[in-house]
């Protein structure tokens, strides 16, 4: 139950991660349009591939901080600090109108995905926030085979994500902006909503 418990974690943490209309799902979408589905699962392959190191690599960095016993408080504040910035992220992406540059041109919509995926800055400092979250709360365990469903987990929802868009890509492309502010209020609120939880907890 455990296993399935990590790669749960890892599907949830990818797949609300890039909810948000961004450069990687919008890309996606606009390839699911201009040249059809094949092309954007080959392009959404390619990011989630990505997604497996980056996750990994946020895991290795959140195995380290775990196993410095003298840090664990640091790391629950430092937890606080990580939701309220994402709050605070989510609330001025919330204030943009998103829209996504796309040339249709020949090229290998996987190495595409690659690339783009691997210039994600934000995606390490994410998953390794909330891995150390999750650590703190004692909710996932950093040792293996554990970090490996872990991060598969990361890869498979944010996969089901870019598929989601993939899927319902003529629906969303007439209503980003509304889709865009909508979703990054609630994951303010729901990020603030975390911060606050979790500030309580620590003056408890």
């Amino acid at each position: 139950m455990s296993y399935i418990i990590h790669v749960l974690y890892g599907v949830l943490m990818a797949y609300f991660g890039l909810i948000s209309p961004g450069m990687l799902n919008m890309t996606a979408l606009k390839i699911r349009i201009n040249t059809g589905k094949a092309e954007s699962l080959k392009f959404a392959l390619g990011a989630s591939s990505i997604v497996f190191f980056q996750a990994g690599i946020a895991l290795f960095f959140a195995d380290y901080f775990a196993n410095n016993p003298k840090i664990i408080e640091i790391l629950k504040v430092a937890g606080v600090f990580v939701f309220f910035a994402l709050a605070i992220f989510f609330f001025f992406l919330s204030r943009k109108k998103m829209t996504s540059n796309f040339k249709n041109t020949n090229q290998n919509y996987f190495v595409r995905g690659l690339a783009m995926s691997s210039v994600n800055m934000l995606a390490i400092p994410f998953y390794l926030g909330l891995s150390i979250y999750l650590v703190s709360v004692n909710k996932i365990v950093i040792q293996q085979p554990y970090i490996f469903l872990f991060v598969i987990g990361a890869a498979i929802g944010s996969f089901l994500l870019f598929y989601t868009y993939i899927l319902f890509a003529k629906i969303i492309i007439k209503k980003v902006s509304f889709i865009a502010t909508n979703i990054n209020i609630i994951l303010s609120i729901l990020f603030l909503g975390l911060g606050i939880l979790t500030l309580i907890k620590l003056m408890a």
